[in-house]
């Protein structure tokens, strides 16, 4: 079996959770399992913008294949509709190539949220193809509702996306019942299928002199770190953490906050300045992903805040690198951390809970340390990649067995109306159209 993946993100580029979630499921989608069940061949087509090779094979079945967009654009959607077109010429090209095997291999297409949706939707319906989805987040949920015709157009092409679908993918229980009512995804149509972590990467020494030069770049030998990465916006919460940093010095004085991560952060150090906690905060900007499994090894509390939060990957992360985690209980997150078992879960938005949090865990290290132990067992078994790239692939053997048995074309898109073009979509985005 191939599958055609379609994502504006992967590896080294990286601006959300997509490409995290990339990283991980399509290597594990393209090796044989345990069972010596071959893989999928797996090919994804995306954006070239941010390095990489045009063309790389990263491993046996996992093909890379990296376009670019030539042409100006006038804005952000703009440059997604010459990227789609990029992809879409890509994509048949390869398409051409396997049309002359004596004995193809069933296709499907796999697109990753609504930046892939003008490619994978034409290649769907020039070449007869079934096509999935995952849906990782929506315009609705990031913004708490719809407000402006830039949000509506967006939601409007994620409503289109899952209309072409012949299923959809979700990555936890909360972000069902969001598409489901923000888009209107039919609840028999959506599987559930986590992200995953991969354990190993996590495991490694770093001790003695090394150790402690790099931990003295961020804090005080007494001081206890409390560690946050993520982007600079308001749905991970940062701006709640720094508010709880006073309450939590107030119990607990030997605490230093440090957080990293890209974006705008000028608010969040003003923040922290009228809060009187400017130099109890170490803003590390954007790191290094090796800096970052060294950030983990050295914190006390990894702390994730979010308002928004459809699944949570960097809990993940802190959980493999067996640090206690105490989360919010917004979104995807509640099922990632198991309140009390795997971690700490504090209420969303709540600096008094959250500060809460934290205290419990640097005041009870062996509770804390138990909670850790019990977190990296449940990203061994449950957030496995190997296990989730099998639920990946039963969803493509049953979206391939439904394509077969149905008159040998994709059903029809369900009725929904076309992307409204937002006030600052360029002319030939309108209607769903690839700019090319």
């Amino acid at each position: 079996m191939r599958v055609l993946m379609l994502s504006w993100e992967y590896p080294p580029m990286r601006v959300g959770g997509i490409a995290a979630a990339l990283e991980g499921l399509a290597p594990a989608l393209a090796r044989t399992d345990a069972g010596g069940e071959p893989g999928v061949e797996v090919h994804v087509i995306t954006s070239g913008s941010a390095g990489g090779e045009a063309e790389e094979t990263q491993a046996a079945n996992l093909f890379i294949h990296r376009v670019s967009v030539d042409e100006p654009s006038n804005d952000f959607v703009h440059w997604v509709h010459l990227l789609n077109g990029a992809m879409e010429r890509r994509a048949d090209a390869l398409i051409a190539e396997w049309q002359k095997e004596s004995n193809p291999q069933p296709l499907l297409i796999h697109v990753h949220d609504w930046l892939g949706l003008f490619a994978g939707r034409a290649l769907k319906h020039k070449y007869h193809l079934p096509l999935l989805s995952t849906i990782h987040a929506t315009e609705f949920g990031r913004n708490n509702g719809i407000h402006n015709d830039m949000q509506r157009y967006i939601s409007d092409c994620e409503a289109q996306l899952q209309a072409e679908s012949w299923r959809v993918i979700v990555c936890s229980g909360f972000m069902k019942g969001e598409v489901e009512y923000a888009l209107g995804t039919p609840s028999d149509k959506i599987d559930i299928i986590y992200n995953g972590v991969d354990t190993a990467k996590f495991n490694f020494t770093f001790e003695g002199a090394e150790r402690e030069a790099f931990r003295a770049r961020f804090a005080a030998p007494n001081e206890k770190i409390i560690f946050f990465i993520g982007r600079m916006v308001r749905e991970k919460g940062a701006q709640i953490l720094i508010e709880a940093l006073s309450q939590v010095r107030y119990q607990y004085h030997d605490a230093k906050l440090v957080i990293a991560g890209g974006g705008e952060r000028g608010h969040l150090e003003q923040l922290a300045q009228y809060m009187g906690m400017a130099r109890h905060v170490y803003f590390a900007g954007r790191v290094s992903d090796a800096d970052r499994d060294r950030l983990y090894q050295i914190a006390d509390v990894a702390v994730y805040p979010s308002l928004y939060e459809p699944f949570g990957i960097v809990a993940l992360e802190a959980m493999a690198a067996r640090v206690p985690v105490v989360v919010s209980d917004a979104g995807g997150l509640r099922e990632v951390v198991e309140s009390d078992v795997s971690g700490t879960v504090t209420w969303a938005g709540k600096p008094d809970s959250l500060a809460w949090g934290i205290v419990r865990v640097l005041k009870d290290p062996a509770k804390a340390r138990a909670m850790a132990d019990a977190a990296y067992e449940r990203c061994r078994t449950v957030f496995n990649w190997d296990v989730l790239a099998r639920q990946t692939k039963a969803v493509y053997e049953r979206v391939w067995s439904d394509y077969r048995n149905s008159d040998g074309k994709p059903a029809p898109p369900a009725a929904a109306a076309e992307p409204k073009a937002a006030a600052a979509a360029p002319k030939g985005a309108r209607k769903g159209k690839t700019v090319v």
